[in-house]
């Protein structure tokens, strides 16, 4: 028991961070493009970073050949990872040689004016501006050092910038003064802080999903306190709607449905870990006790109903009751739908395609994939017979928290009508017997 324990204990660990942002609210989409323009936007003066500056040049234009696939791949050159792209490739010659322009082949090729030899070769449809290939030589005449993606690197608690005595006036918060040091290299000023009544509807959607009420309007309008905007925040915070908000981010995450998403689409009974979720929320359950629940509650030492309950988190998959299936075929669709849906919502990953093959971009193996398969292979679902109705074992039969109180409540006063009864029915037998008596003594 314990070491799928302390295995899920570290996933939570690992977790934490996406989950977090998932959570979030969601943000509007973006040109990916312009994603790229701005990553590759260095501070005039600063080193050229590779996540930023780099990797999305070589990705564009170089990936395709001198890549992760190794089908694809031409001349043994790699130049997605330090190692591969510092070592000699089967010419002979070293592309990139940190710090010495000169020697790097790379930097020859691309400024190249032989069609023969320039890359990306025009036939590729690639191109690479006279700034881009300029980027290039600077970089690797700083050393072209090369980075983890940033998803893998651990977070580091930065110092915080200083803020001037102009920007100290809405530089308010931690975020405020990385927002008002970029915006000082930019040469921007900030947008002025919006009306009261705009702030309250961001925070009210935001926060609840839903526009303020015409009292809440005239309530912080009227609220001339210091702090009236924080007291909104909290007002709306201990807004069961928050739960509600946050948590449908959630069920959407963990693929949360009342039908079976089969044939013929039957019901099935999953309000009840929907609300286990609302709940969560709104009680500001830890988050990484709200994670270990949903994946290993029933695995917890003395585990109460509600951390069994959360393990509904992987039996929202589509459940199939569709006549002449192979059982074991979509038992194993099961289990992989639960690989799926854990990495992708706990460590912002999609680990599908290591279920065929190595991963080509990401760190894991096939080995990794069904390692963690191995984890959910415990689960022993059961068929649903076509069109029964039935719940898919196995099930859980449980009351709400708040309906065990009302039930208790109802036993109570069940007992004590009861009693009552029981008080009024004393010397029944012998009232009885007596008033018998005196019709036959008539």
């Amino acid at each position: 028991m314990s070491r799928p324990v302390d295995l899920v204990a570290r996933l939570a660990s690992l977790a934490l961070t996406i989950a977090c942002a998932a959570c979030s609210t969601p943000c509007a989409a973006q040109d990916p493009s312009a994603v790229v323009a701005n990553r590759a936007a260095a501070v005039p003066g600063s080193p050229l970073k590779y996540s930023r500056d780099i990797r999305p040049l070589l990705s564009n234009a170089c990936f395709s050949c001198h890549g992760v696939d190794e089908a694809s791949r031409k001349s043994g050159l790699r130049l997605d990872v330090a190692a591969r792209a510092y070592a000699p490739a089967d010419s002979g010659e070293r592309a990139i040689v940190p710090g010495q322009v000169e020697d790097s082949e790379l930097v020859r090729r691309i400024l190249s004016n032989d069609s023969s030899e320039v890359m990306p070769p025009p036939d590729s449809r690639k191109t690479l501006s006279s700034e881009e290939r300029e980027r290039l030589r600077q970089w690797i005449a700083q050393g072209a050092p090369y980075e983890e993606h940033w998803s893998f690197v651990a977070p580091v608690k930065k110092v915080l910038p200083r803020v001037t005595d102009e920007q100290a006036g809405w530089a308010i918060n931690e975020i405020d003064r990385f927002i008002a040091e970029r915006l000082g290299q930019e040469g921007i000023s900030p947008s002025p802080q919006a009306g009261r009544l705009a702030l309250l509807r961001r925070v009210s959607l935001d926060l609840t999903g839903l526009p303020p009420t015409l009292s809440e309007v005239d309530r912080f309008l009227h609220d001339e306190s210091a702090d009236a905007y924080e007291r909104l925040v909290d007002r709306l915070l201990a807004s069961p709607a928050f739960g509600e908000r946050m948590g449908q981010i959630w069920l959407d995450l963990a693929r949360y449905a009342d039908t079976n998403g089969y044939n013929n689409d039957e019901e099935r009974t999953m309000w009840l870990w929907r609300e286990w979720v609302i709940d969560a929320f709104n009680a500001n359950q830890p988050m990484d006790q709200f994670i270990v629940d949903q994946i290993a509650g029933d695995l917890l030492p003395n585990a109460t109903p509600e951390q069994k309950l959360a393990t509904g988190f992987n039996r929202n998959h589509v459940i199939t009751t569709e006549g002449g299936i192979f059982p074991e075929e979509y038992r194993v669709e099961y289990v992989a739908d639960r690989v799926h849906t854990t990495s992708t919502v706990f460590l912002g990953l999609s680990l599908q395609c290591a279920r065929c093959h190595d991963h080509k971009y990401d760190p894991f193996t096939q080995v990794d994939y069904y390692r963690l398969f191995a984890f959910f292979n415990n689960v022993q679902d059961k068929t649903v017979g076509y069109n029964s109705g039935a719940p898919a074992e196995p099930y859980l039969k449980i009351l709400p928290q708040r309906w065990q109180l009302d039930q208790a409540a109802l036993a109570a006063r069940r007992q004590s009508a009861g009693e009552a009864v029981a008080e009024r029915l004393q010397g029944v037998d012998e009232r009885l017997a007596d008033w018998e008596k005196s019709l036959t003594a008539d």
